[in-house]
């Protein structure tokens, strides 16, 4: 396999999770019987580049098709966060009702309603029918495609370049990154401002969070790789802001090198801080593997004691990265026996691989297990706050990532 980036052949193991079915591809009771498909999760490392990448075995219309169940409203914090984004972009910018907003990967139209509430026109690009759906009821308007740089060409001749370019949680998920970028060149105004947010790799790697990797994601990013494919598509990042969604996050503001935008120091600070992290060295790649483990064992060793000490374990959080975990670990419901989900699109369902049952949380309050394993530890503080309201006072909640931990 070559690099998605520089086309330089990979040769270096960053992670291998060992196969898993796609992490949000959830079963209805009907197909339990049927076979699944299993894919390598492997994910290899470019040593020119740095880019992150897993291997070619899935095709992205194969994982957000239109039984896609990641609905972004689902989360009470994130709500918060695409309100707060709003209220500062739309000063930032000025965005008015003669802007044109476009928002890649629109989901359920978590984000984009607050603009068609404040009159600024604005389009949602979602190619998943389940959620584009959602959005579609509140008024927003959908494009059901896949983002590149022909769709952009597309908008551009339809008088539909864009102010502002959003994408939450995408930038990761595309198998052609270089196509999509120039896409995004293509879509800008001459002097318009795209925003990004994913998942920091310094983060990943230094708290172990090797749970985010699955199928869905064919990159794993860092802000210096992210500025030299921006600056190989005719766009520079001016500005970069460390946020705390997703286990920590960057979002990066890019704007056409042909624009007058200044850059802020916060760029170069970012820069350094993966420098010392060791993001440019191939040992701090190597080495994760290791990481992985630990946490699978303990994690292990600490189901299997409690099934023999007679105590029951459930889960919360219906969640990609769960899923990741579960099935790198081996766990079945006879270790865990069901899993909650606030996502009534996923209740009746069961987990990719591991096959538990996915039920409402409310069932936690009639049947207050010895413990609950919260898998999404990124909203972890959300979901206490939720369940201390409903379980038994002697049900007790624990994390698996960065470390087995009782909370």
């Amino acid at each position: 396999m070559k690099c998605r980036h520089c086309g330089e052949l990979l040769q270096h193991k960053f992670v291998d999770l060992g196969h898993a079915p796609p992490s949000n591809a959830y079963l209805e009771i009907e197909k339990l019987s049927a076979p699944e498909i299993y894919y390598p999760l492997f994910v290899k490392v470019c040593d020119q580049c740095w880019l992150v990448q897993t291997e070619d075995y899935t095709k992205a219309n194969e994982l957000f098709n239109s039984d896609y169940a990641y609905f972004s409203s689902t989360s009470s914090s994130w709500l918060a966060h695409a309100k707060a984004y709003f209220d500062k972009i739309i000063a930032m910018l000025f965005l008015d009702q003669n802007s044109q907003v476009v928002e890649i990967a629109s989901n359920d139209g978590y984000l984009l309603r607050h603009f068609v509430n404040a009159g600024v026109p604005c389009l949602g690009i979602e190619p998943t029918a389940s959620t584009a759906l959602a959005a579609e009821r509140q008024g927003i308007p959908v494009l059901r495609e896949f983002f590149g740089n022909d769709l952009a060409c597309r908008l551009a001749k339809e008088d539909l370049c864009a102010d502002l370019i959003i994408g939450n949680n995408v930038y990761a998920h595309v198998p052609d990154i270089n196509d999509f970028t120039r896409g995004l060149a293509a879509l800008l105004k001459p002097d318009g401002v795209v925003t990004l947010e994913f998942p920091h790799l310094l983060n990943l790697i230094q708290f172990s969070q090797f749970d985010t990797v699955y199928h869905e994601h064919f990159s794993y990013l860092s802000l210096g790789v992210v500025q030299r494919i921006f600056a190989e598509a005719g766009l520079h990042i001016w500005d970069v802001e460390e946020l705390v969604t997703h286990g920590g996050s960057l979002r990066i503001y890019g704007c056409l090198k042909t624009s007058a935008r200044k850059t802020t120091n916060r760029l170069n600070k970012v820069l350094a801080k993966e420098r010392a992290g060791g993001l440019e060295l191939l040992k701090t790649y190597t080495d994760f593997q290791a990481q992985a483990e630990k946490i699978k064992i303990d994690l292990l060793t600490f189901l299997i004691t409690q099934k023999c000490a007679g105590k029951r374990v459930a889960a919360y959080g219906a969640a990609a990265k769960g899923n990741t975990l579960l099935n790198y670990a081996g766990v079945k419901k006879d270790l865990i026996s069901y899993v909650c989900d606030a996502a009534v699109a996923k209740q009746g369902k069961y987990l990719p691989g591991s096959l538990i049952p996915i039920v409402a949380p409310n069932v936690l309050s009639n049947d207050s297990p010895d413990w609950v394993l919260i898998l999404p530890w990124n909203i972890v503080d959300e979901v206490m706050d939720q369940l201390k309201k409903i379980v038994s006072k002697n049900t007790k909640f624990i994390v698996a990532v960065p470390e087995l931990r009782i909370l």
